[in-house]
């Protein structure tokens, strides 16, 4: 009893969003929908956890860049107290907004006043303009990674997570990511049930960890069609299970094994080594999200020598355990097997 009637008194966590003229929508509605499905989760004998605030740079109705009107409860520049989080949209377009130093020294001013800020896809160049990613770890979309790291050199841009946390600063990757980040965000807040209770009415299969690529690899080698590649790669994406050194993708290529790596790394960005491990790391993955199945059964299933080199491959690209990344990214029906 003592426990609920402190729930009761405990105010509801302000969220603002900040949008614009301009925005993707779903860089706010996303989130939005996510913190506010917590609230409506939440038991009805307690006070919701969030309360969700809306600013642009005017109260009322603005246009993003698909043309649905969204309406702010108000003007950032009238807001001066304090928020538990602050999320900054992005768009296409960031010029306006990273050119406005009113709202650049408002931000500064927020970071402050606030548990935690953070962006949406290009809303990291916000972030970053304003001083605040200076010498931390950031993300944005991945067509933007690269723009990010020339013009805020002091920013550690990791280029293909979902999201990343440094310290009280979190940045997501391109729009729907921003969904995962806000599901990041509720766990941290309520716990891991409160968010996948929230993932599964959003039909959200899982939550992707915030190391997890933005990119698949088989997406990746559809970018190589009508390369020298795209008939090996096509080959790898239904025979990675089986013992495959460089020397026999190099034969398949009808390629010296030097020429054949240099290409591979031309075509794709990886070594050929690097490129086998991600795929056979996705099916792992994909076995650990959806199935019981022992950690030694999944490597051999996906092509590993053992469960050690799925570790060391878990740890590599993901930065956990197959372990942990079972325990937190199972999907629901999954049935837990020690091992």
């Amino acid at each position: 009893m003592k426990s609920r009637t402190t729930s009761r008194k405990t105010k509801p966590r302000m969220i603002l969003l900040l949008g614009f003229e301009g925005a993707t929508a779903l860089d706010i509605t996303g989130p939005h929908e996510v913190f506010a499905l917590s609230s409506h989760l939440a038991q009805s004998d307690s006070l919701p956890p969030y309360r969700l605030v809306l600013l642009a740079d005017h109260a009322g109705p603005f246009r993003s860049t698909s043309g649905l009107s969204l309406v702010a409860d108000g003007s950032w520049r009238d807001f001066h107290g304090q928020a538990d989080t602050l999320l900054v949209a992005g768009g296409p377009d960031m010029t306006h907004v990273v050119g406005n130093r009113e709202l650049l020294a408002w931000l500064r001013t927020m970071s402050a006043r606030c548990r935690r800020i953070g962006s949406i896809c290009t809303g990291a160049f916000v972030l970053a303009e304003a001083g605040l990613l200076e010498s931390r770890r950031a993300t944005t979309h991945w067509m933007e990674v690269e723009r990010l790291a020339q013009e805020y050199p002091t920013v550690r841009v990791e280029p293909d997570a979902i999201y990343v946390k440094d310290g009280k600063i979190f940045t997501s990757a391109g729009i729907t990511a921003g969904m995962d980040l806000a599901l990041a965000l509720v766990e941290e807040d309520l716990g891991q049930k409160a968010a996948l209770a929230v993932a599964r009415m959003l039909v959200l299969y899982l939550k992707r960890p915030g190391g997890q690529s933005q990119f698949s690899t088989r997406l990746q080698a559809q970018a190589t069609e009508g390369r020298r590649l795209a008939s090996l790669l096509a080959w790898l994406a239904e025979h990675y299970q089986e013992s495959i050194t460089v020397d026999t993708m190099a034969s398949r290529a009808a390629m010296s094994e030097r020429s054949f790596a240099r290409v591979f790394v031309l075509e794709t960005g990886d070594t050929p080594a690097y490129y086998l491990e991600k795929l056979r790391l996705e099916h792992a993955a994909r076995l650990l999200e959806t199935s019981g199945i022992s950690l030694d059964m999944a490597a051999r299933d996906c092509g590993f020598t053992g469960r050690e080199q799925l570790r060391r491959a878990f740890q590599r690209h993901r930065g956990i355990t197959p372990q942990e990344y079972h325990k937190r990214f199972r999907t629901t029906g999954a049935l837990t097997k020690e091992s």
